[in-house]
């Protein structure tokens, strides 16, 4: 699904060259929930902005679903991310003046879909997070958690290949925070292969593998079973007190 080979990324002023990536290697798995962590400014924005197409790389091989992304032109780069990658970010990036409805409709439109189509696949996500009662309500009516399920909605109603998320949880709640990652759960549990940047631990516990990325370069570490445990238990309580 992702494959990254010794990528690198420097930013260079007249003055300062700055190496955010240095010859980093990553590879995901379709169908796998990777947690991504490390210290801030260690590289993790740029890689997720460059896994989603968003940022170009200095060096090295990304192929995105076995297509080599490097010498794509900003147009042909911009159609791959449309169709193939859904966005989750910690500030939602919801159109305030729009509803749920139209703001799912917006990368859908994009596309040249049909109206039809683009109904039907908007009013099946937002059901699916739980908002198919408030499709016409706007972002401000809404509360924190709810905004994010309206954005992983829009992001679902594109069908992607994968899905990038940028602390989805960091501006919720414990109680909206464990609702949004049962459902990001649920998500990858029906096939999307989900990269997740986050800060927290219990959260990066619950997915299947964590990379660590410091200083420019990833390194896969083991979840610790303790961690997982306790991810697990708190996980079942919830459930049970559903």
């Amino acid at each position: 699904m992702l494959h990254m080979q010794a990528v690198t990324k420097v930013y260079r002023t007249e003055l300062v060259e700055t190496h955010a990536l240095r010859s980093l290697d990553l590879h995901v798995k379709d169908g796998e929930f990777v947690a991504v962590t490390g210290p801030s400014g260690s590289g993790k924005t740029t890689f997720l902005n460059i896994a989603g197409l968003l940022e170009t790389f200095t060096g090295g091989t990304y192929l995105l679903d076995g297509e080599d992304v490097s010498h794509l032109s900003d147009d042909a780069r911009s159609k791959l991310r449309n169709r193939k990658i859904g966005f989750i970010f910690q500030s939602f990036n919801l159109i305030p003046d729009l509803n749920l409805f139209d703001n799912a409709d917006v990368p859908l439109r994009y596309r040249g879909m049909p109206a039809a189509e683009r109904r039907e696949r908007i009013e099946k996500a937002l059901a699916d997070v739980g908002l198919g009662s408030r499709m016409k309500h706007y972002p401000a009516e809404l509360s924190g958690g709810q905004q994010q399920r309206a954005a992983i909605a829009r992001a679902l109603a594109g069908s992607p290949r994968l899905l990038l998320a940028d602390e989805p949880t960091g501006n919720l709640d414990s109680q909206m925070a464990r609702g949004v990652m049962e459902l990001l759960e649920e998500i990858n549990a029906a096939g999307t292969t989900i990269v997740m940047v986050t800060h927290d631990p219990e959260l990066a516990a619950r997915a299947q593998r964590n990379v660590h990325i410091v200083d420019g370069m990833a390194t896969d570490v083991s979840v610790e079973p303790s961690l997982a445990r306790v991810a697990r238990a708190a996980r079942d309580e919830a459930a049970s007190n559903a």
